[in-house]
């Protein structure tokens, strides 16, 4: 591959080979191979204003009036890619969920990337590419970052650190801590896939329907919930930990106490038969792309109705009851008939998913 003269001063340098070359310390250093790999990889996938003008920071405004909101959330996920998505776009949808939560319009994210030596370079491409085409999708761009690289052996390929920002409305209220016995619980669909997606890429399971991850962007279905349901109480994505800890730390949140009618809550028949396999209980298995609602029994039809209307909540189900419990016990009628209590997770049922 020829030489060209770098826009830098101080001489030339070689393009990075994104077929055959591979990440090494140098390019970490902060110096010209630093440089290189950030202009050549990041900012050509990202390309934005706020990435062209090469600062450490971005600048921005918000609307008048209106509640700022944040969160943060690093990616571990191995493997690096699995059925239905791969660590790059899981750390953008992972991360505007959280901040759709809130009631939010995720605005901008950040990103920091740890990368070990020795991870081929058309990986990384593939990583980022699929990030920023997660991030065009959804509207919210990636307008800053960082990237590190660690000795060969003490990164597992890379981890990802993203950082979202948002603004809620004024009239908008959703907090955990504001379920009230009475309220419905509804969840946008069917329940374990991500974590399964995931548990049959490392086991190589092979299932008559692969099981495919169902990470994906949730702020436009929150925002035609919102807009139809404006009194929504809670929003939660049951990402770690599964739909059972969700409800669990709502539960205790607010106070309260829940509910729930297992013949009610979806699973495809693939998930199920993945977690008899596997000795897994699915409502533990972890989610990227499903949310639980709270919100008074009244509007429950309407919102079940604005859900299902929406591509990523076709499957919405009305699935329990918030009750008054002060022990903020979660139960759950079985489909035999009996009832049994559905506690916290206890320990990592599936580690490295997210």
């Amino acid at each position: 591959m020829s030489d060209k003269r770098n826009d830098r001063p101080g001489g030339y340098v070689r393009p990075l080979n994104l077929k055959q070359g591979r990440v090494e310390m140098g390019h970490g250093a902060g110096g010209r191979a630093s440089a290189q790999l950030i202009e050549e990889l990041f900012v050509a996938a990202f390309d934005n204003d706020w990435l062209r003008q090469g600062n450490d920071q971005a600048a921005f405004g918000v609307p008048a009036g209106a509640r700022m909101v944040m969160s943060t959330d690093a990616h571990v996920v191995s493997p690096l890619f699995f059925p239905g998505g791969d660590i790059g776009s899981l750390s953008v949808h992972g991360t505007i969920n959280d901040v759709a939560m809130s009631g939010a319009q995720p605005l901008y994210l950040a990103a920091s990337f740890i990368i070990e030596e020795g991870l081929e370079l058309a990986e990384l491409k593939r990583i980022v590419h699929s990030m920023a085409a997660a991030a065009r999708a959804a509207g919210v761009p990636v307008i800053t970052g960082d990237t590190k690289v660690v000795e060969q052996g003490k990164g597992d390929g890379v981890f990802i650190t993203t950082t979202g920002v948002g603004v809620v409305a004024p009239d908008i209220h959703v907090d955990g801590a504001a379920a009230r016995p009475g309220d419905a619980i509804i969840v946008s669909g069917s329940i374990g896939e991500h974590g399964m997606a995931i548990m049959s890429k490392r086991e190589s399971l092979e299932f008559d329907s692969e099981i495919r991850s169902d990470s994906a962007a949730l702020h436009g279905l929150v925002a035609a919930m919102l807009a139809a349901v404006p009194g929504v109480r809670v929003l939660r994505d049951p990402t770690r930990g599964g739909l059972a800890t969700t409800l669990n730390e709502i539960a205790s949140q607010s106070g309260v106490g829940m509910t729930l009618d297992e013949a009610a809550i979806p699973i495809l028949p693939e998930v199920e038969a993945a977690c008899e396999l596997l000795g897994l209980d699915p409502l533990y298995v972890a989610n990227e792309g499903k949310l639980v609602a709270i919100c008074a029994a009244d509007d429950a039809a309407r919102l079940v109705g604005v859900m299902r209307a929406h591509p990523l909540g076709t499957r919405a189900q009305r699935i329990g009851i918030v009750t008054e419990d002060p022990n903020c016990f979660v139960q759950m009628k079985t489909k035999f008939g009996g009832t049994r209590m559905v506690d916290w997770l206890s320990g990592e049922q599936l580690p490295r998913i997210c």
